[in-house]
């Protein structure tokens, strides 16, 4: 995939707050930039749409005139396809098949035409429980937000951590794990835990370890990783030499665990998922999708530049570069408490189930927003 720099460079979307949205078609003419279709027309292309999303094939006028019990002819439907192909909402892979839609006509689908599902009582109950029994703990809760989304729609679960510079740190510690491998435990003072490997450039003793555990905690519980950050950052200008062994290790550990704490992270879960599905049936693209993620910071900054507010964006297609090269969707909110605010959402193929994903990512960023905010209540 290129151009992670140009990754803003796609249609910005307003918030949807599907839950108050409501699909009609009965006015005479719904209107998109200028361009008038009748209700006749959003009808022909919702049945395109819908029946485009379920078969993954181009869809014939023959298709749509049937599921319409007859009410109007194949000739009749052709037509209207034909003039919403001109306007933009369709194209035609090859002269003698059907219609798909185009990013446009997804839109306008989703925008105007379409009516939300609620989400269902199942899966309300698995966030609920997936999201409280992970708590405290930041990393599982992360990867399991990630899991689920990814489970529940069939589709690729992302996850973007909190911005952690408002953290107010109440403990830290450390446990050796093997050789030069330590398991960093920041406890912050709303009871919220994060874990994180480091490596240190030589095994630590266990009562080291210890010794470093309490300073850190001693020197700077109640203040946030941010003005921590600065305090090291000044201490890390000082003259080594006149550091004692304790000092130095306490600022190498802290910069290792803290400071690197401070910048967001990406979670993905559920790749396998979609490598099933008709629009990944090459090795070419294939590859592509897989090396979407191996740059983290290029991902996450392209995902922050794409999900800068509340409500639910979705992005398809030639909106992003994220999107543009495999013909994907993305459809993410916003979740936080505070300062500290993350994105999840799910990333597929566009064609997927909009009507039940939309609605079921924002109850998810909102479950998880008032869970934290729970969390960080009771600390």
């Amino acid at each position: 995939m290129g151009g992670l720099a140009d990754a803003a460079r796609g249609v910005r979307h307003r918030p949807l707050r599907v839950a108050s949205r409501k699909c009609d078609v009965s006015k005479r003419k719904i209107t998109e930039t200028g361009k008038g279709l009748d209700a006749r027309d959003c009808e022909i292309l919702k049945e395109t749409i819908r029946d485009f999303i379920v078969s993954g094939e181009p869809v014939s006028s023959r298709s749509v005139a049937k599921s319409r019990g007859g009410s109007l002819s194949p000739a009749t439907i052709r037509n209207v396809m034909a003039d919403l192909e001109d306007l933009g909402y369709l194209s035609q892979p090859h002269t003698s098949a059907g219609r798909v839609p185009t990013r446009a006509g997804y839109h306008f689908y989703i925008d105007s035409l379409m009516r939300s599902r609620g989400v269902p009582a199942r899966a309300r109950r698995q966030i609920e429980e997936t999201l409280r029994e992970v708590l405290p703990d930041a990393t599982h809760l992360m990867v399991s937000a990630s899991h689920l989304l990814s489970e529940l729609t069939q589709q690729i679960g992302i996850v973007i951590t909190p911005t952690m510079g408002e953290t107010v740190l109440k403990a830290v510690s450390f446990v050796n794990l093997s050789g030069s491998k330590v398991l960093c435990i920041v406890v912050s003072a709303g009871g919220f835990v994060d874990n994180k490997v480091i490596e240190t450039s030589s095994p630590v003793a266990r009562e080291e370890l210890v010794r470093v555990s309490n300073y850190l905690t001693d020197k700077f519980a109640g203040l946030t990783l941010r003005q921590i950050r600065d305090q090291l950052l000044r201490l890390m200008a000082e003259d080594r030499a006149k550091m004692d062994r304790l000092l130095a290790d306490a600022i190498e550990f802290a910069r290792l665990a803290l400071l690197e704490s401070e910048h967001p992270d990406v979670v993905v879960e559920g790749t396998a998922a979609v490598l099933s599905r008709p629009e990944l049936n090459d090795v070419d693209r294939v590859r592509r999708l897989l090396g979407t993620f191996e740059n983290k910071a290029g991902l996450v900054r392209m995902l922050s530049q794409l999900i800068d507010g509340p409500g639910v964006r979705v992005v398809i297609g030639n909106d992003s570069d994220l999107t543009s090269d495999l013909d994907f969707s993305l459809v993410a909110t916003t979740y936080g408490v505070g300062d500290q605010t993350g994105a999840v959402g799910i990333f597929g193929p566009s064609r997927m189930q909009y009507q039940r994903v939309i609605p079921l990512v924002d109850y998810f960023g909102e479950r998880l927003s008032q869970v934290l905010a729970e969390t960080f209540a009771e600390g």
